[in-house]
């Protein structure tokens, strides 16, 4: 029962703040709405309200990826991936770029006209910039 405890109270505060989304200086916004975040990552929007043209970036796994995914996308990474595929199959869509490492994902970011993506807050986010979530 005690580590069933301390998992949960690990596990909540790893959803709580344990991610920054990071995006190219080229994206105009220095916050983003939850829900607009959601549409982004779910491939439904690729302009944010003040027009900055956006691309989703994902991790490939780990606590982080799955931290995000649960609070902000409200889906699990294979249910996340089959959107995606579906998106393709029906032409709707492309997948992703994904990366296995945060540094890969703000160099890519970085680099990347739009690009958006999350990584664990502790990552150095060099040229990329963070957004706020509100």
């Amino acid at each position: 029962m005690k580590k069933l405890i301390l998992l949960t109270l690990f596990s909540l505060g790893l959803f709580a703040n344990d991610f920054i989304v990071v995006a190219n200086p080229s994206v105009k916004a220095s916050d983003i709405s939850a829900d607009e975040l959601k549409q982004v990552f779910l491939g439904a929007k690729t302009s944010l309200s003040d027009g900055s043209a956006v691309e989703p970036v994902l991790s490939q796994g780990g606590a982080t990826h799955e931290a995000f995914l649960k609070t902000h996308v409200g889906k699990t990474d294979p249910a996340l991936r089959n959107h995606f595929k579906t998106l393709v199959f029906t032409g709707k869509g492309s997948m992703p770029k994904s990366f296995a490492s945060d540094a890969d994902i703000v160099a890519y970011v970085s680099k990347t006209k739009g690009a958006v993506g999350y990584v664990s807050a502790s990552a150095a986010v060099g040229g990329a910039k963070k957004l706020g979530i509100k």
